[in-house]
């Protein structure tokens, strides 16, 4: 067995046995959503960074830095911005303490508005979690040839579905720590080692276009929005993140974590974009030409190998936390809209007086269920970067902005909300269809959809909000 692989399976054991060693203590829904609502502001950074930074960085974000260079920031950008904002809602997220967004948008706005949220999160987070699988798959088919990346995007999602009903939050939220760990540590030591193979910073420079280094490069503005929009505004109401400001011991906790988690973002996220734009400069053809989204993975595998033990370790290493970033980014994205539907539809409708036993039992099965709903949009999915920008969108216009007015616009109404959710929700869904693109202008219908989805939510929220009575000041009274 070679080194990679030796290592991948060393990564699988320990992540398995932090989950087992966790089982024991998970006794209570508490336990099971939000860890018991106990995690110190250390475990939260690592658990925000890792929910955060995945595949949709990691292979979509990577490819868009192989094919524009620096530009591929934009996307990252957006999630800088969103954290400095989040920086003034994790204490009031904390103090709300509930279990998933659905419960803030009942308490805010209507039992419809939390339907619709569980509706929006479930198309959003699943499709997240296909193509956390889809990068597990081309890692697991990097390094043992012999298993296809569609056999590869098979065995992670088995794995991942035992491993994320094992334990629920804890065990999701403590494995973090290592990996985020682990992939911070090996990436800052593998880029100036892997530069300085391209040439220094002047031979990655001559060997790539000059656009690959400019603001834009060769993105028009409006094309680097729709980069930015979609991640600042998932950013803004990610419940993944929610759910780990639910789960802090406290609101100085909450708050003291996104100064740790801002650092590390714009750090790990640089180097992310500054690593695929030197493995474009290594590799500029070949098979990591016709598949861009595996360049991190197939750097480590090929950029480090062959120049002695120590730079093949780190290699392996780098393979190894790449590889255990997307399985914790598939366990948390996996693991909330299960929560969706044993909070809000199992728990609230179907069973109010359901035991503890019974929602943990319900909840591991939804696991499963959401886990296979996953596997299947992967096998049907082309370009990771589309299906990141595709699930974001949603996400931004059906709930970021009802979530936010949640918190800072007393004048929103459950009737504007429930409608700006639907509206963002259905432009987004339908944008891309044929009939979008024959009564759209051609300058219009080629957009991404965040723009018109987004703008569409808006409008709704605000003019539907305007026209209705204002809530009652009990409504308001959580979110003051």
């Amino acid at each position: 067995m070679n080194l990679n692989a030796i290592v991948l399976a060393a990564i699988v054991v320990t992540l398995l046995s932090v989950s087992l060693s966790r089982l024991r203590k998970t006794k209570t829904k508490a336990d099971y959503l939000v860890a018991g609502r106990s995690l110190p502001a250390a475990v939260l950074v690592f658990t925000l960074l890792s929910s955060w930074i995945g595949s949709g960085s990691l292979l979509g974000g990577a490819e868009n830095a192989y094919r524009h260079g620096f530009a591929a920031l934009w996307q990252g950008g957006g999630g800088w911005l969103g954290l400095l904002l989040i920086y003034f809602i994790a204490p009031r997220a904390r103090k709300f303490a509930k279990f998933t967004i659905p419960d803030l948008l009942e308490a805010r706005y209507s039992q419809a508005a939390r339907i619709l949220g569980v509706v929006a999160i479930l198309f959003t987070y699943a499709g997240i979690t296909s193509y956390q699988l889809i990068g597990g798959g081309d890692i697991l088919h990097l390094v043992f040839p012999a298993v296809t990346s569609v056999q590869g995007q098979y065995i992670l999602a088995a794995f991942v579905i035992v491993f994320t009903a094992i334990a629920g939050m804890a065990s999701v939220a403590y494995m973090d720590v290592v990996i985020g760990s682990l992939t911070t540590l090996t990436m800052l030591v593998a880029l100036p080692l892997l530069t300085r193979f391209a040439g220094g910073w002047s031979g990655v420079h001559a060997a790539l276009p000059a656009t690959h280094f400019q603001v834009f490069g060769d993105l028009s503005p409006v094309q680097a929005s729709e980069l930015f929009l979609p991640t600042c505004l998932l950013m803004l109401g990610n419940q993944s993140m929610y759910q780990k400001f639910f789960s802090a011991k406290s609101e100085r906790d909450a708050r003291n974590a996104v100064v740790g988690w801002i650092i590390g973002t714009v750090i790990l996220e640089t180097v992310i974009v500054a690593l695929a734009v030197t493995g474009s400069a290594l590799f500029p053809s070949g098979e990591v030409h016709a598949h861009p989204r595996e360049i991190l993975a197939y750097t480590a595998l090929h950029g480090l190998s062959g120049r002695g033990p120590f730079l093949q370790s780190l290699g392996a290493l780098m393979m190894g936390s790449i590889f255990a970033k997307i399985i914790s980014t598939a366990n948390n994205y996996l693991f909330s809209p299960a929560t969706n539907l044993v909070n809000d539809i199992f728990v609230r409708y179907l069973r109010p007086n359901a035991t503890d036993t019974q929602v943990l039992l319900v909840s591991r099965l939804m696991v499963a269920l959401l886990g296979v709903w996953a596997l299947w949009q992967s096998l049907h999915t082309e370009s990771v970067l589309k299906k990141t920008l595709y699930a974001y969108t949603i996400y931004s216009a059906a709930l970021t902005p009802v979530i936010l007015a949640a918190f800072f616009w007393r004048r929103a109404t459950a009737t504007g909300a429930v409608t700006s959710i639907a509206v963002g929700t259905l432009v987004t869904l339908c944008w891309d269809s044929a009939p979008v693109a024959r009564l759209a202008p051609a300058w219009l219908a080629q957009r991404d959809a965040i723009i018109p989805a987004l703008i569409a939510s808006l409008a709704a929220l605000f003019a539907i909000s305007l026209l209705t009575p204002p809530p009652s000041e009990a409504k308001l009274k959580p979110f003051e």
